[in-house]
């Protein structure tokens, strides 16, 4: 993953309403949620929904897909263990390991 990746995907997850948005999605598994089913556990309007599962969307965080008439978010595991990496690459190496990349 790269900083810029990461620094989009955290963006993202900022919100408060998109954090509780993907941490359900995370308990929907990969099944996922339509968006019903979201909306009826969020308790966000459905527009404002759509703006949020676009951002998450965006920043690759879930995917979504089209079964027939609805259209079912789950999260893009790949993207979050990616992410968990990322920020746990360096644990514990002790500062001596310090290289280019914490230096800003």
């Amino acid at each position: 993953m790269t900083e810029q990746r990461a620094v989009d995907a955290l963006a993202a997850l900022g919100n408060p309403t998109r954090l509780r948005l993907y941490r359900l999605l995370v308990r929907a598994g990969d099944e996922g949620l339509n968006a019903g089913d979201i909306q009826a556990r969020v308790e966000v309007p459905a527009s404002t929904l759509a703006h949020h599962l676009t951002a998450l969307a965006r920043a690759d965080l879930i995917l979504q897909e089209r079964r027939g008439r609805e259209v079912v978010s789950r999260v893009n595991y790949g993207v979050m263990n990616a992410l968990l990496a990322f920020l746990g690459e360096h644990c514990c190496a002790g500062l001596e390991a310090l290289d280019d990349t914490c230096a800003a």
